[in-house]
């Protein structure tokens, strides 16, 4: 396949695709690497969390390239340690940055990474650029259908939502839209925020509201009542508690969630249709640590469930209830999120960037 479409130094970074075939497979060592995952990846015996777990405490270490919050990941990792005795090695990154440093490792022939967790999209990157490897898990069985990729190379581990987060000492829950046509009443005017690279949320509404009718009335809202444009949603979130924002339209539901039960004035809502984003893990097709890996993706997929439930995130194991109640979600498709990221990314800039107060 071609390389997916992203915008600055990922798209130049992506555009290396074609170099990686001959760059990955030019060492005895790596084609020995591949047939140890592929072999360890595809065993099924009675005996196989034994042998990974055997295998996993001789490479006494797995490395992790992330996009999740830190103290979150750092709960997960710890259980996975307390477990095995098996030491985690984290790198975070945003999503983007992890495809790029990823994509430059593999085509210099060096392969840190044992395990990617990050967003659906840059997951689909992943799979695209032929970084990934497969793994036949019993554990897949007892996820929701929503995780499984068609090509099986990454899994979804949780769901983000997309939730409209306020700061509840500014603005009152009567008042809140039920609409997204209702944010571009005056009263709005000076109060609104958006995280600066949420092009798949703005993509998959005006999906659903229709191309046309969605980006006008978004351009309406803005020109309106202006909108405070940050990086990062943990910034975001961030300026929600303190006021400089007293309302965001793109918050990540655990994180509102978080806030709200740490005694923060910060409270969330929803208005259809509820955009949701899975974030998934794959194991890298030559991976370092073969045995640690994959115990850790199956670890991702049955422990940690139970710890990312505690802390608020969504999960995708059908044996773990969320502890709030969501509308009907409409789900990204992750595949489609790269296929059309020039043009919601081109839509997103003009609509909000380039009119950000």
């Amino acid at each position: 396949m071609g390389a997916p479409r992203a915008p600055g130094q990922a798209r130049r970074a992506l555009a290396l695709a074609g170099m990686l075939a001959l760059g990955l497979c030019g060492s005895a060592g790596a084609q020995n690497v591949v047939s140890t995952t592929a072999e360890m990846a595809a065993y099924a015996g009675a005996d196989r969390t034994d042998k990974l777990v055997a295998g996993a405490k001789k490479e006494g270490v797995v490395t992790l390239y992330t996009s999740a919050n830190l103290d979150d990941m750092g709960v997960v990792a710890a259980a996975f340690e307390k477990k095995y005795d098996v030491k985690v090695r984290l790198w975070r990154g945003s999503s983007e940055t992890l495809v790029q440093r990823s994509v430059v490792e593999a085509r210099g022939n060096r392969f840190d990474a044992d395990v990617f967790e990050t967003g659906g999209a840059a997951m689909e990157s992943l799979h695209r650029e032929k970084l990934l490897q497969e793994i036949k898990s019993p554990v897949l069985a007892e996820l929701d259908p929503m995780a499984l990729q068609p090509h099986r190379e990454w899994t979804g581990t949780r769901y983000n939502v997309f939730v409209g987060a306020y700061n509840t000492r500014l603005v009152r829950k009567d008042e809140l839209p039920k609409d997204y046509a209702g944010f571009a009443d005056p009263k709005w005017k000076g109060k609104l925020g958006i995280e600066a690279d949420d092009s798949d949320w703005f993509g998959g509404l005006i999906d659903h509201l229709g191309e046309e009718r969605g980006l006008k009335l978004f351009r309406d809202i803005v020109a309106t009542n202006g909108v405070s444009v940050r990086k990062g949603h943990t910034l975001l979130a961030n300026l929600i508690t303190s006021g400089e924002v007293p309302l965001a339209l793109t918050a990540y539901a655990y994180r509102a969630i978080q806030l709200k039960n740490s005694g923060a004035p910060v409270d969330w809502f929803t208005v259809p249709p509820t955009i949701a984003r899975l974030e998934g893990i794959g194991v890298a097709r030559r991976a370092a640590h073969p045995n640690a890996a994959i115990l850790f993706y199956d670890f991702m997929l049955s422990d940690a469930q139970v710890l990312l439930n505690a802390r608020d995130y969504f999960p995708m194991s059908r044996k773990v209830k969320p502890l709030v109640e969501l509308p009907p979600l409409t789900f990204l498709d992750p595949a489609r999120i790269l296929d059309n990221n020039q043009k919601w990314s081109k839509y997103y800039r003009e609509t909000f960037i380039s009119r950000a107060r």
